[in-house]
């Protein structure tokens, strides 16, 4: 049975007007650059599928410096339960998700991309993930059951060799790295964003070898995922960013960086 539009409501008036003050079971965090044009639609999206999960969570805009709208619109919402922290300046996506994370009060952390690529409603296989047992549970595009749709060819040629470079670089055992949906246990995501170094877009190759490291278990879940318009992401840079990335983490083991971690 579904449940009356009026009951789902009633639960999220509630949450957007009372504030927090108990234990948390999930924080939200979502990095966003110049986002004025998604924010709000992506907060919507999850606002009204967790009204009556009857899970007390929070939402964090961990905002990397925008020079529009989008924190106006924010606090426009005057949500009790959505915080913004902010940078000073730009400085790359991994910072902003590492800063959202140290603000994060929930017994477990997502970190969502701001565009809503993969609905919220996939949330709840990776909750049922971490409930199960794993510690990190990535929404993966690769896993047998994936829907993806609208990807352009570049991005599946661009994808499939960077998910070779993955492989001999660094050995991350999943297939995909770079889906934006990823769910951690508060200690997991803690104990990782701590001994994060890489600020930019592939933060999360980093924050994979570092769970790998630290034996956290991965659950890799198939996810729908459509490529929606407005991103910024610049293939040929990225992708240099990329193999660049790769190169820090492997010296950063060799130095002995991650290891008090």
């Amino acid at each position: 049975m579904n449940p009356q539009p009026e009951s789902a409501y009633a639960a999220y008036a509630a949450w957007r007007d009372t504030p927090q003050t108990g234990p948390i079971d999930l924080s939200i965090v979502i990095p966003a650059y110049n986002e004025q044009a998604r924010i709000v639609p992506t907060i919507g999206a999850f606002a009204a599928h967790l009204a009556l999960s009857g899970l007390t969570w929070e939402l964090i805009v961990s905002d990397d410096g925008s020079r529009d709208a989008t924190r106006a619109l924010i606090d426009l919402l005057d949500h009790a339960n959505v915080r913004v922290v902010e940078a000073p300046a730009n400085a790359g996506k991994g910072a902003a998700v590492k800063r959202g994370f140290a603000a994060a009060r929930g017994r477990m952390v997502l970190f969502s991309d701001a565009d809503n690529a993969t609905p919220a409603d996939e949330l709840d296989g990776l909750i049922a993930r971490l409930e199960a047992g794993a510690d990190v549970a990535i929404g993966s595009r690769a896993a047998d059951g994936a829907d993806v749709v609208n990807r352009s060819l570049l991005r599946r040629t661009l994808t499939a060799g960077l998910r070779g470079v993955v492989r001999i670089g660094l050995g991350i055992g999943v297939a995909d790295t770079q889906c934006g949906f990823k769910l951690f246990t508060a200690e997991a995501a803690r104990r990782i964003s701590s001994a994060q170094t890489v600020e930019g877009f592939s933060f999360d190759l980093e924050m994979l070898h570092l769970a790998e490291r630290f034996g956290y278990e991965i659950a890799e879940v198939p996810v729908r995922w459509f490529d929606a318009p407005g991103s910024k992401v610049q293939p040929g840079r990225e992708a240099v960013r990329f193999v660049l990335s790769i190169v820090r983490i492997r010296l950063n083991a060799i130095q002995g960086v991650y290891r008090h971690a």
